[in-house]
């Protein structure tokens, strides 16, 4: 939720019985809801612009992935299903004669009968972190067309998932996204506490809008209900966005390490000569002469693997991995030097299929295995989140969801604002919004409470630090405002 809810300043249209807040002792919920108000206010006045612009991209985003399936449906698509697939090289061999110059470092073939199989290449003059891309019929080796692609995404994904990220405007541009995230799960569970702590004649109005109510309250109870649908899921897509940003992000990466957390992978490196002319006994055959002839190691200096003169070739590899347990979805890295095949599946779709084999290039021999069911606890959830994100965990359906959860945050600062405007003083001539909850309300809090909240305060601002940077820059900007408030009501005073 991106606004304050209500500040308690009665309006035409208010309601005693649903705003008013019982007398209470100053120790529970009545010392800290003024507190929450004010905090909430100005984190949703503020922070609101960057909730929309993250919601409207995010928006864009998750339609995305129906869109590039028309988009590129030529290049995604077989024109008709065969009866049976060509060897992989044979589709390789294709690709390289449809994009020569480029060096061929992986393979994904089709996930499905009428999908191609996509042959990523490096290509020098490609921008950082680019690929060529060559899509190929499995069926009869034709190359249906060749995309710059980013990862698995092609380039419509790739430049609204920039976009979304950083606006299109490099590292600069991130901090916009993170600012973002930072703050969504503060906003949202401040409004939360807020929308449930409020006295209402009828339980129904916690969670359905109330279409009695006019003006105001019409659109705070709008902004309240449908908040309190959409709050786990903008908590979820908070704590999720903060794992691949910038700063944060680096943060809960060493602390996910430091709980034995951290994402495992396949080793694909080979034993000493492992693929050399030996057989991968792991000794490399004597030199006769050479430039190195008689040269001894010295301490300190290790044998380097030599690069694999044997291959078994991209068909009997995929054939391991398979014969491994290794079907679904997959993804083939070609061998570099020391290191062999690394086949992976890349199945996100509930139910996941994330198993990896690496396979020796010499004898097709599985080298090293790793299964999904294998991860900490935290690698398994911190996959979960990320591809819940990105809509990917159950296809179309999350898609939809996080379509709708963009909609709800587009409305709810939309709302916001218009209560703010909504609570303007009508009477006065020049043009006013509306007030924030008075200041001095953290100086009323009982020292129990104050103490551990500033505590954690401290805490979560070291640790997600775009959020504290900002935090300490309202509470500064609040205080000069304050001051320059109570000089001059004390020059009129003193003129008085």
């Amino acid at each position: 939720m991106s606004l304050d809810e209500a500040q308690d300043v009665r309006t035409p249209d208010a309601d005693p019985d649903t705003t008013a807040v019982p007398r209470r002792s100053r120790s529970g919920w009545a010392a800290l809801r003024p507190l929450l108000l004010r905090m909430h206010f100005y984190a949703g006045l503020l922070i609101a612009p960057l909730l929309f612009l993250a919601a409207a991209t995010g928006l864009l985003y998750a339609g995305s992935w129906q869109a590039e399936k028309i988009l590129y449906s030529d290049e995604l698509t077989v024109s008709r299903v065969g009866d049976s697939a060509l060897p992989l090289s044979a589709q390789v061999e294709a690709a390289k004669s449809a994009a020569p110059g480029g060096e061929v470092v992986s393979v994904w073939p089709g996930p499905d009968a009428e999908a191609t199989t996509r042959v990523i290449m490096e290509k020098p003059g490609l921008p950082e972190g680019e690929t060529l891309t060559v899509f190929v019929d499995p069926y009869t080796a034709e190359v249906r067309g060749q995309l710059a692609t980013s990862g698995d995404a092609l380039p419509l994904r790739a430049w609204l998932s920039e976009f979304h990220s950083s606006l299109q405007l490099g590292e600069f541009g991130r901090n916009y996204s993170e600012m973002a995230a930072s703050w969504m799960w503060v906003v949202a569970l401040g409004g939360l506490a807020l929308w449930i702590g409020r006295r209402r004649r009828r339980r129904a109005e916690l969670v359905l809008p109330d279409r009695t109510a006019t003006g105001r309250r019409r659109t705070l109870s709008w902004h309240g209900a449908v908040g309190l649908w959409s709050v786990a899921g903008l908590v979820v897509l908070s704590a999720t966005g903060l794992t691949w940003s910038k700063y944060a992000g680096e943060n809960i990466g060493q602390l996910q390490d430091r709980l034995g957390g951290a994402t495992p992978s396949v080793s694909a490196k080979l034993k000493r000569g492992a693929g050399a002319a030996d057989g991968g006994r792991g000794h490399l055959p004597a030199v006769a002469g050479g430039e190195h002839a008689g040269h001894t190691m010295g301490p300190g200096e290790e044998m380097q693997p030599a690069a694999p003169t044997a291959d078994i070739g991209l068909d009997k590899a995929v054939a391991a991995a398979r014969a491994a347990g290794v079907t679904e979805e997959l993804r083939i890295t070609l061998p570099a030097k020391g290191k062999g095949y690394v086949i992976k599946e890349q199945d996100k779709q509930v139910p996941v299929h994330l198993d990896a084999v690496a396979v020796d290039p010499a004898d097709g021999k599985v080298i090293d295995e790793l299964r999904f069911a294998d991860y900490p606890l935290l690698a398994k959830m911190t996959r979960f989140g990320i591809d819940l994100h990105m809509g990917r965990t159950f296809g179309l359906a999350n898609q939809i969801a996080l379509a709708a959860l963009a909609v709800a945050v587009m409305f709810l600062v939309f709302w916001g604002y218009r209560m703010w405007w909504l609570r303007r003083p009508t009477k006065e001539r020049t043009l006013s919004v509306g007030r924030a909850q008075p200041r001095g309300a953290s100086r009323k809090l009982p020292v129990a409470v104050l103490l551990p909240a500033a505590a954690v305060t401290a805490v979560v601002g070291w640790f997600v630090p775009l959020l504290g940077i900002s935090l300490v820059v309202f509470l500064v900007i609040d205080v000069v405002l304050g001051l320059v408030a109570r000089r001059r009501a004390a020059a009129g005073a003193g003129g008085a």
